[in-house]
């Protein structure tokens, strides 16, 4: 869980590194040294008197406090999908230890924290199962090897994921498939599978999957539970949805869907809608609810889908392929009309130049549908894309991406195993867009609190000064950026939450500090005002 209360401690010596500072090099003119803030009478004691750290008393003279213009942090989401369906990616296989599934997870999460990410999507719900602890659903076939056996020692993933990801600074969405309910890939159907227990609201698809019907009330209700369930009891970041409501045809190998019960049901009570707007209009319904839903329970979690890259053919012009629309009944375009969502991903899974996909004009077509101003954020092929240099192609869709969408940059990589089967990946990546930190974009349509400021203390060592920094409204901080001021131009580096010292150096490369400042950022990239000191 987040920690609700962090006691500030002051250590000498704890840090000595400095990670991922991004240098602003624009020389700030110092204000008129005017008093803005109160004296902070705060007597800091050490956590544990054993320590032999004696207490510090921190009350800076009043004209340390200034005001400034620190630099904008530079923001765009970055993230990876983390696939559990077939062991995709997480866990690689249904018969790992406990102790392998956590190594395996943090080696992950590591790799992203490194490389500059800031969020994982994290696939907790196959095929109407469960990588988390559940009243509703079985432990998936995918976790243990069998439906509805619990891993052993009994711990739980999901919650594990959480903690690890945010320790790192990453957010944590939680991703859902809302409407299959048993993958063929998944294991024998046993008495504890969906399959069996929601036998009436369940079909079986010519390739052997099953799946629950979307015209359904108890299938919209079952799922509805599952979320509410999953964004009540869990620290998660936001809900995320892919692309399959109703199936492909090539998984009922072209036959139409078997709704024939629902369909007939709708017509006798006098329903008016072709079965095709029929079908639409369920999963409209269905998107509009669990979007109300989630912000009902939590409204700092976000909800997040990636449908198809095609809405239709023809759509912008020169555009072929599948149509989501009339295949998947996903009117998509709808959803981001009407601001159903707080990010959108389409799966923009072709190269740059691809004939009647190209990556570029789908964008951009995209983003002229997206009137709420919701986050447009595409999926990246990285693990697949047909081109004969892969890191390159993905570096230049993210740089497009970054042309077309300027302030609210992002992209999720499909998936994280495209960024290490391929060893140029990630060092084309982090040696070029991502060779800074980035905060996520903020969210602006849904109401925060606002963070109060942090309070800074510092104290001179001699060689460095030893920095601390704490908030009243911690229990909503999620991350801290930190502003040191060398000869005038400004250095950031975003930290984790339990981060809440650092001895800054008063040289560095021949320049001297001249001022610390501290802000808090909250869950949903929200900055507080800062505190800044000048250092003699």
């Amino acid at each position: 869980m987040r920690m609700n209360i962090i006691k500030l401690t002051v250590l000498a010596g704890v840090f000595a590194s400095y990670t991922s500072c991004s240098v602003q090099n624009n020389t700030i003119k110092e204000a008129p040294t005017k008093n803005t803030a109160k004296p902070n009478n705060n007597t800091i004691k050490p956590k544990d008197p054993a320590t032999g750290v004696k207490p510090v008393t921190a009350v800076p003279p009043s004209d340390e406090n200034f005001r400034t213009v620190l630099p904008e942090v530079k923001r765009e989401f970055r993230g990876a999908w983390i696939a559990s369906v077939a062991n995709i990616n997480w866990p690689s296989r249904n018969n790992l230890t406990v102790d392998q599934q956590k190594a395996e997870a943090i080696s992950m999460l590591d790799m992203l924290k490194d490389n500059n990410f800031n969020a994982a999507i994290f696939q907790i719900r196959p095929s109407a199962d469960a990588l988390y602890t559940s009243s509703i659903e079985p432990w998936s076939y995918f976790l243990t090897g069998e439906t509805g056996v619990a891993p052993y020692p009994n711990y739980d993933p999901l919650q594990f994921w959480i903690e690890e990801a945010h320790k790192r600074g990453l957010e944590l969405h939680v991703w859902l498939n809302p409407y299959r309910a048993h993958h063929s890939n998944g294991g024998a159907v046993n008495s504890l599978s969906m399959v069996n227990k929601l036998s009436d609201i369940v079909v079986r698809l010519k390739n052997g999957m099953y799946w629950f019907d979307p015209a359904n009330p108890k299938t919209q209700g079952h799922v509805s539970n599952v979320v509410k369930d999953i964004v009540k009891r869990y620290d998660i970041d936001a809900i995320h949805f892919d692309d399959y409501f109703y199936p492909y045809a090539t998984y009922n190998r072209g036959a139409d869907f078997p709704d024939n019960a629902s369909w007939n049901e709708y017509q006798r009570n006098g329903g008016t809608l072709s079965r095709a707007d029929w079908r639409r209009d369920n999963v409209n319904k269905f998107v509009e609810r669990i979007y109300k839903e989630i912000h009902a329970e939590k409204d700092y979690v976000r909800f997040g889908i990636s449908p198809f890259g095609i809405w239709k053919p023809g759509y912008p012009a020169g555009i072929v392929g599948s149509s989501q629309y009339d295949e998947l009944y996903a009117d998509a375009k709808l959803w981001l009309n009407k601001g159903w969502v707080d990010y959108f991903s389409p799966q923009l899974y072709w190269p740059i130049d691809a004939k009647g996909q190209g990556f570029e004009a789908l964008l951009d077509w995209w983003k002229s549908e997206n009137t709420m101003n919701r986050h447009l954020w595409p999926g990246l092929n990285t693990v697949e894309i047909k081109v004969s240099d892969r890191p390159a192609e993905i570096k230049n869709q993210i740089e497009i991406s970054r042309q077309i969408l300027k302030n609210d940059a992002g992209e999720i990589h499909w998936s994280i195993a495209g960024l290490t089967k391929n060893t140029d990946m990630l060092p084309t990546l982090k040696n070029g867009p991502y060779s800074e930190k980035a905060l996520v974009p903020k969210t602006p349509w849904i109401k925060a609190v606002p963070l109060q400021t942090p309070t800074l203390f510092t104290v001179d060592n001699g060689s460095f000064v030893q920095t601390n920094w704490s908030s009243k409204s911690i229990g909503n901080v999620f991350q801290w950026i930190l502003f040191t001021q060398y000869n005038g131009i400004w250095e950031t580096e975003i930290l984790t939450l339990d981060t809440l010292s650092r001895d800054i150096p008063k040289s560095k490369g021949g320049r001297k500090l001249n001022a610390v400042a501290i802000k808090a950022v909250d869950r949903l990239g929200n900055e507080s005002d800062y505190m800044a000191k000048k250092i003699k």
